[in-house]
């Protein structure tokens, strides 16, 4: 017991990290690049989403957090593999701008609105780099049009195997989020103090019998819908043999998204989730529901 950790990339455990107030605005700090003594205050608001109407798609952030500047920063850790990842997410950012102003108000109560995606697949295979950061800017004289919308990006798996020089303490930040083992923890904050804030938070929640046991029911979630993927993409492959592999994979891979889709409903995930990843369309989703 005394030796478990939660892996930090495990949204719940992410969460549970950014409870802690030095930590959090290490991470921010880092991200954003400012100077951590600019933070005056950071604040964890509610990840729901206004749903406005009714057939309207319901928003569920990971971590949404209210800087002091009043920036709202939101933090997204995506696990399984997702094409349509920077439409999802410029959904959530999108929402969560629209919610600043309310009837009779003009558009200078905006405020810029900051997404932090971190992927544990490639998004883009042709580029190199672990990070990256996006803005609206001109296609050739790269004017920024709005600074009011800003997209992080974090590939886990592109991290490099060995510490490099990082004036940005990002691939320290990254590393840690990707770690699993002890050592690796103690090494990167022994290189941090807000990274030693990070790791100090993980012993703690790690050691709480209840934050574990809600770890591990998200971790086996997690793990049973990566499985019901891999085993739909399999079946489709072997009844495209046996019946033609066009129509096999569509009849197949229909038949294991309704069988998943219902798996998934059954563990609560929310419901653009679950369109994205079995690619049913809303209304065959709420015949699920309706069953």
């Amino acid at each position: 017991m005394s030796e478990f950790l939660m892996k930090p990339k495990i949204d719940f455990a992410f969460k549970e990290i950014m409870m802690n107030e030095k930590a959090r605005i290490g991470f921010l700090s880092t991200m954003l690049k400012l100077n951590p003594k600019d933070i005056k205050s950071s604040q964890i608001l509610n990840t729901n989403l206004r749903k406005i109407h009714e057939d309207e798609k319901q928003g569920i952030l990971d971590v949404r957090i209210l800087m002091n500047n009043n920036t709202e920063i939101d933090i997204e850790i995506q696990l399984a593999p997702l094409s349509v990842w920077a439409d999802r997410s410029l959904f959530y950012i999108s929402k969560m701008y629209t919610e600043q102003i309310s009837s009779g108000q003009d558009y200078s109560v905006f405020k810029k609105c900051v997404n932090i995606s971190i992927l544990d697949f490639v998004l883009f295979p042709e580029e190199q780099e672990f990070y990256s950061c996006f803005h609206i800017r001109e296609d050739t004289r790269h004017i920024l049009y709005t600074d009011k919308m800003e997209f992080h990006l974090l590939e886990l798996p592109k991290l490099p195997k060995e510490l490099k020089q990082d004036k940005n303490n990002i691939l320290l930040w990254a590393k840690f989020i990707n770690a699993e083992r002890k050592e690796e923890f103690v090494m990167l904050a022994e290189k941090d103090p807000y990274i030693d804030s990070a790791y100090q938070q993980l012993q703690v929640i790690s050691q709480d019998k209840q934050k574990r046991l809600e770890y591990e029911t998200r971790e086996k979630a997690i793990r049973d819908h990566n499985q019901l993927l891999l085993e739909a993409e399999q079946r489709g492959i072997q009844l495209g043999k046996q019946e033609g592999i066009q129509l096999g994979k569509q009849e197949g891979i229909q038949e294991e998204a309704i069988r998943i889709a219902k798996n998934l409903l059954s563990l609560n995930i929310p419901d653009d989730i679950i369109i994205n990843s079995t690619h049913l369309s809303i209304e065959q989703l709420k015949s699920l529901k309706n069953e």
